[in-house]
């Protein structure tokens, strides 16, 4: 669940809380990679970490974290 508030807090998005995506192919992950890095900043580019195939890290313009995975066969 998710909640927007409207009243004024002085804490803002952070990278403890992420979505985490697994894609079912290489181009869908870096289409995604590109659309949420674009604006934003890149906390682990795409590369393979030995956990996956392919993984990264970003936060998109509006500082939603976002941990993107192309899982090992």
């Amino acid at each position: 669940m998710c909640i927007d508030s409207p009243a004024k807090h002085d804490f803002t998005f952070t990278p403890a809380m992420s979505l985490f995506v697994d894609c079912s192919a290489d181009a869908q992950l870096e289409e995604l990679f590109a659309k949420l890095s674009e604006g934003g900043q890149v906390k682990m580019p795409l590369a393979d970490y030995g956990f996956s195939r392919k993984f990264a890290w970003v936060s998109d313009r509006f500082g939603v974290s976002w941990q993107l995975n192309l899982p090992s066969e």
